[in-house]
């Protein structure tokens, strides 16, 4: 196990007060966290799972990945005792009468594959309405494994584990926020609660790092798509919904699984813009409106910039948007890009942006070498 460095953030510790009545959440402690401009690699909506626990007796593992917040109903009780909304162990004990307390060495662990293997940036582990019932200290370890392993293979001797999150103490009822700084590219996590105890909720933020033999294999495929290494740099506006969620998988599902901004009332317009996996040709794009009927944007046009200084250059015009409609486009020649961004008039939202295209020669080259520095 190899120890890297971890950037202290706000820190919270001790108990929380019992809960005592009225809003759950008016007494959590949190704090903005910096590294949260990045995406939840750990997102069910990437494919990410809790796949082993050596303990859920209370409450299950899976709950950790949920994406709302967890919620508290004081007067929910089940036959092994109260029901929350986390992963919850039993309590640990010692060997005899005479050594009651667990060791310093015990803890409770589980084992998180990432939805999309990355470099992590940042993790918030929330102890969410665990008071008086939450881990004393924390520790997180990360380790690349190829693949879809087992637990029994994760847990194997010959599987190297990083250190992310150096054993801490955290709060009650708080969200409890961890920079890392470690440059490697990680697949799997172990989470680790010492001695025992619950955590509502896990998030991993960082950038996603593909494979670049997948994406080689594909040929084309959306060069934007968070999954594949697409990311956002920027927006106008995120009152409704966060800019990410234009380039999760799949379709949107309900109308807050898009972006959606507030209404203008100037002559302005909204805005996102993105990097893309590497250098790529642009061949065609998707724009989607899925469950925006009354506050779909009204018009979008597609810009590519070769660069981080180069001139935006416009591939799809000004083009009116329909409610609730996938809008396909084919361009009539491939346009070369590292960056992308859609410009929405005059406000209102779109649920999906897909590019289609191929990496570059060079945009092939710099992404496998990256691949191979960070590990992969």
């Amino acid at each position: 196990m190899t120890a890297q460095h971890q950037s202290p953030l706000a820190r919270f510790t001790g108990d929380a007060n019992p809960y005592g009545g009225g809003d759950p959440y008016a007494d959590h402690r949190s704090a903005d966290f910096p590294f949260t401009q990045y995406a939840n690699l750990a997102d069910r909506q990437l494919g990410a799972g809790v796949i082993a626990a050596n303990d859920e007796f209370f409450a299950q593992r899976e709950n950790l990945l949920l994406p709302e917040r967890a919620e508290f109903d004081p007067e929910h009780f089940g036959h092994k005792g109260k029901i929350m909304d986390g992963w919850e162990t039993r309590r640990r004990r010692g060997a005899s009468a005479e050594h009651p307390w667990p060791t310093a060495d015990d803890h409770d662990w589980a084992l998180v594959r990432l939805g999309a293997p990355g470099v992590v940036r940042g993790i918030v582990i929330d102890t969410a309405h665990f008071r008086g019932n939450y881990p004393q200290a924390v520790s997180v370890e990360g380790a690349s494994v190829p693949g879809s392993p087992s637990p029994e293979e994760l847990l194997a001797d010959d599987v190297k584990w990083t250190t992310l999150v150096p054993r801490t103490a955290v709060g009650g009822h708080a969200a409890n926020g961890f920079a890392v700084d470690v440059e490697q590219r990680i697949t799997h996590l172990r989470v680790n609660q010492h001695p025992d105890g619950g955590i509502a909720r896990l998030r991993v933020y960082g950038e996603v790092v593909p494979d670049p033999r997948w994406l080689s294999v594909l040929g084309t495929f959306d060069v934007v798509a968070l999954e594949n290494g697409g990311q956002v740099e920027d927006a106008s506006n995120l009152f409704y919904s966060p800019a990410t969620n234009t380039i999760q998988p799949g379709r949107s599902r309900k109308m807050d699984d898009g972006w959606e901004t507030r209404r203008r009332r100037d002559q302005g317009h909204d805005w996102i813009r993105y990097q893309l996996v590497a250098r790529s040709e642009i061949r065609a794009i998707e724009i989607d409106t899925a469950y925006l009927k009354g506050n779909s944007a009204g018009w979008a046009s597609v810009s590519v910039r070769d660069g981080v200084d180069g001139e935006w250059v416009e591939v799809l015009p000004r083009t009116r948007l329909q409610p609730d409609t996938n809008h396909r486009f084919v361009l009539a020649g491939p346009s070369v890009g590292t960056h992308a961004r859609v410009d929405i008039f005059p406000d209102g939202g779109i649920s999906r942006l897909r590019l289609f295209g191929s990496l570059t020669e060079e945009g092939a080259a710099r992404l496998a070498a990256r691949h191979q520095e960070l590990g992969g």
